[in-house]
């Protein structure tokens, strides 16, 4: 069940435009940060709230790369895998967080801290190697300052 406060923020954002699933992307990711993920409750409240069928929000969700239908992580690293950014040491980034988080592409640390998630491209090419932490961006990365930012995240779990 939805936080009073949150579903009438919800509401209250829907009835604000002329035509309500040109916020249903919006409205996924309001549930999915409360949820951790969009669960199944969540995408049968978004279809009511949006007023259209389950399986039109279940369709979005396997669109968007960004949306989870499975737990995740408190922190989602998404690492960038484009042809940039492999030109720029990507590959080493990867490695190094393999190594360092103890997972592979696809998995969540036992401590359910960390989920490791390649993406095709993050449009951050301009600080390439790059990643996004909870679509927050960072780089250029080396190994040296990677290990600084999961460090620094591992000393705020809490």
């Amino acid at each position: 069940m939805l936080p009073e406060e949150l579903q009438d923020k919800l509401e209250h954002d829907i009835a604000a435009v002329d035509h309500p699933k040109e916020l249903a992307v919006d409205v996924m990711f309001a549930l999915q940060d409360h949820y951790g993920y969009l669960t199944d409750e969540a995408v049968e409240t978004a279809a009511g709230l949006l007023g259209i069928a389950p399986v039109e929000i279940e369709e979005l969700a396997t669109f968007y790369t960004f949306v989870y239908r499975e737990p995740v992580g408190k922190y989602v690293i998404h690492v960038c895998d484009s042809l940039l950014c492999m030109l720029d040491g990507s590959e080493t980034i990867e490695a190094h967080l393999h190594q360092k988080l103890g997972i592979g592409a696809g998995e969540t640390t036992g401590d359910d801290l960390f989920t490791l998630l390649p993406v095709c491209c993050i449009g951050y090419c301009d600080r390439a190697p790059a990643i996004l932490i909870n679509r927050k961006v960072y780089g250029p990365l080396t190994v040296e300052s990677l290990d600084a930012i999961i460090d620094r995240l591992r000393a705020d779990k809490d």
